[in-house]
């Protein structure tokens, strides 16, 4: 697989950031579906590469795979602090679809991620379901913006005031809310989504919890659990079945 870093100028960050991109080198003459894969709360836009086999699993097929650096901003354009998610939409999506030769279309981007990053992709795909066809989640912190923090209820910590800077204090049932989301989402706008999540992780209760609220509102979707914690063990076997997931909503295929 053909790799490089990209350092690009960020508008809605005023600063540069980064990006890693693995390109297909199968014979295709593209133009190429985008997975964007988005890395937790501790990581950054090298992890995915360095903790999985990534490239190993994307080898055969006519996909890229754009992992963005977005330091721990949830995704979103922080009460206080980065347009993270402007970041993204506004800034390294145009810039990825006029450098490269992409399908530049709803069609051709889908989005992947784990614990922060899973909670990423599931809220762009249900904000921006003209720009993703699909999302995975894997361990994701899908409750994150369904609880408010605030003064009596947030954790008396530095971890509590970095998340409430992040979201507020009142955020359950508002934009960034991933139940509220997926309630008022049309059902032909609804993208495809996957999640997962280890038996022995800290987030399943959550992941559960939401998992049982798209099914309540009728909202398709594809729920699993398997042995694991919130390990790279585990996201690096399970992305595997990400990627097959991916290839069959972007009707691709190896070497095709």
């Amino acid at each position: 697989m053909a790799f490089c870093e990209l350092k690009y100028f960020s508008k809605s960050l005023e600063k540069c950031v980064a990006a890693n991109v693995i390109l297909p080198e199968i014979d295709h003459p593209g133009p190429f579906p985008v997975l964007y894969l988005l890395h937790g709360l501790s990581d950054d836009h090298t992890m995915w590469q360095r903790r999985t086999s990534i490239e190993r699993y994307v080898q055969n097929l006519p996909l890229m795979v754009v992992m963005p650096d977005t330091g721990r901003g949830f995704y979103i354009d922080a009460k206080e602090g980065p347009a993270w998610e402007s970041s993204i939409i506004n800034d390294l999506i145009p810039f990825i679809d006029s450098r490269f030769n992409t399908v530049a279309s709803r069609q051709g981007r889908c989005l992947a991620g784990l614990s922060m990053g899973g909670y990423g992709a599931v809220r762009f795909a249900l904000k921006f379901p003209n720009l993703f066809s699909a999302a995975v989640s894997h361990s994701g912190a899908v409750a994150f913006a369904h609880w408010n923090l605030s003064a009596e209820n947030r954790p008396d910590n530095a971890f509590g005031v970095e998340m409430c800077r992040i979201i507020g204090e009142n955020s359950s049932g508002g934009p960034d809310d991933l139940y509220t989301m997926a309630e008022n989402l049309p059902a032909d706008s609804r993208p495809a989504l996957r999640l997962d999540c280890g038996v022995d992780d800290f987030l399943l209760p959550a992941n559960r919890d939401f998992h049982a609220h798209l099914e309540t509102i009728g909202f398709p979707h594809t729920y699993l659990e398997f042995p694991g914690a919130h390990t790279w063990e585990y996201w690096d076997l399970h992305i595997r079945e990400a990627v097959a997931f991916m290839a069959e909503q972007l009707s691709i295929a190896p070497g095709k």
